[in-house]
């Protein structure tokens, strides 16, 4: 009997053994983009070629509601009380929240994807979309007092740090040379589409 036991537990065993195989490479299997920061090398019909910052090439399907917002700097000063932000922030050294780059969305956009999360632009950062309710001028930027509907944050603002905002665009701002930030999705075939882009005027690099 022990030796019947024996032999009916090896099956299972290695059952149990591909499951944990296969369970692994699951985890292990990388997440599928959601964007992509780039250069747009070549725009073929309704396909977009980008050069993401980190070297690959991109290509992409343009969705026929695809949306465009062009992305256009603005000054520090131009961030007031009531103005409803993004903030990418990462942990300072005193361990509050430093902005990497802050944009200040139109009133139309208000609202947009409120709240705190982990972001993807930098290691440990983070963004917010919050309405500013303090703004204290300092000697070397501004803090930021951010509320939104399930907190709020202290963000420091070093004057040096981008400063956006987001005005009209449509499919020709699409073109070789724009520097864009295209969101997109995986279709079945696994090819990409982006039904969403945002395009910096005037060469400018979208910070966020």
């Amino acid at each position: 009997m022990p030796v019947q036991r024996a032999t009916f537990t090896r099956p299972l065993i290695a059952v149990a053994m591909v499951a944990a195989s296969t369970l692994y490479a699951f985890a292990q299997k990388a997440p599928v983009p959601t964007r992509v920061r780039g250069t747009i090398e070549r725009v073929d019909g309704d396909t977009l070629q980008v050069k993401s910052r980190s070297g690959e090439d991109v290509k992409l399907h343009i969705a026929s509601d695809v949306r465009v917002s062009g992305i256009t700097k603005i000054s520090l000063a131009d961030i007031k009380p009531g103005s409803f932000v993004g903030a990418t922030t990462v942990p300072g050294p005193d361990g509050g929240d430093n902005a990497v780059e802050v944009h200040v969305f139109p009133e139309s956009m208000r609202g947009t994807g409120e709240g705190s999360r982990p972001y993807d632009l930098k290691p440990n950062s983070s963004m917010t979309n919050a309405t500013v309710s303090e703004s204290v001028v300092g000697n070397d930027g501004h803090t930021l007092l951010v509320k939104y509907k399930d907190g709020e944050k202290k963000v420091f603002v070093p004057d040096n740090t981008p400063v956006v905002t987001f005005v009209p665009g449509d499919k020709t701002d699409l073109k070789a040379g724009a520097k864009v930030i295209a969101f997109m999705k995986q279709l079945p075939d696994g090819s990409f589409e982006t039904n969403r882009v945002s395009v910096g005027r005037d060469g400018l690099t979208p910070p966020m």
